[in-house]
């Protein structure tokens, strides 16, 4: 089987064109960066009945992701870049809906994608007792679950232990992805991030929408406005509108390309 190994700002995946075979169990082992060939999951391409394309996500973990923010700009490099499409507007079919993407190519290749990430939906704080602790969180929906954090430190936050277990908090049966922000200024903000069913990641690009729409709601950052997101992997671009829809535009690359040996993966 070939595939691509990608990554939006170190959030990584291995890309494939074609239709899933038991999907989970093998994102679980290829995903392994001791024995595999190493990633956050894995992302099958396929053509789509209601978009140019269809992107389907499998965690490190084998579990199905709604989306992802990194992943699908480089959905949109990678079916550019290799010729299944010449179009740099583009729809693709999520679980969480159709998103639309905007290709931004210098020298016959993709550099960056801006994407339109649909609407966040930013709920009222959430008190928990976690671990003995009251911890305050803002729930964020941006297609997938979100527990957004305003700390005074993201470099310092509790990511592995807070994160793990805010995931699998009775308050989010399915678990969420789980977000430390600390907010440098109106339009910048400083972000980490433990995502569901892959632990600690490089970038979340969703994360970083829902990390910026609960800034805006909370009045640390402007609507209309560009917020800057520094995630560990680097910068992504997020802008909220009035009504809650987001964009979000950073880059995407290709790492190389893989052969597996075994017949059954």
């Amino acid at each position: 089987m070939h595939f691509t190994k990608m990554h939006g700002l170190g959030n990584d995946y291995l890309y494939v064109y074609g239709q899933p075979v038991d999907p989970g169990p093998l994102s679980v082992r290829l995903s392994d960066r001791h024995f595999g060939a190493g990633s956050d999951g894995m992302i099958w391409i396929s053509p789509s009945e209601v978009a140019d394309f269809k992107m389907r996500i499998f965690n490190a973990d084998g579990s199905e992701a709604k989306m992802c923010g990194n992943g699908i700009r480089c959905v949109g490099k990678y079916v550019y870049d290799k010729g299944y499409t010449d179009k740099k507007h583009l729809t693709i079919e999520t679980l969480s809906g159709i998103r639309t993407l905007d290709l931004q190519v210098s020298g016959g290749v993709v550099k960056s994608v801006c994407v339109d990430m649909g609407t966040a939906v930013v709920s009222e704080d959430l008190s928990l007792e976690v671990a003995g602790q009251t911890v305050v969180c803002t729930p964020v929906s941006v297609g997938n679950p979100h527990a957004v954090l305003f700390v005074p430190s993201a470099q310092q936050a509790p990511l592995t232990t807070l994160g793990p277990q805010l995931e699998h908090h009775e308050q989010f049966p399915g678990g969420v992805n789980v977000e430390f922000v600390e907010v440098v200024d109106d339009h910048t903000l400083r972000m980490r991030v433990w995502e569901r069913g892959s632990g600690v990641t490089m970038a979340c690009g969703t994360g970083a929408c829902a990390s910026a729409a609960a800034a805006v709601k909370k009045g640390y950052c402007r609507q209309n406005e560009p917020v800057s997101v520094i995630l560990d992997g680097g910068t992504l671009q997020i802008q909220i509108a009035p009504d809650g829809s987001v964009t979000m535009t950073g880059p995407a690359e290709t790492i190389y390309e893989g052969e597996t040996v075994d017949v059954n993966a």
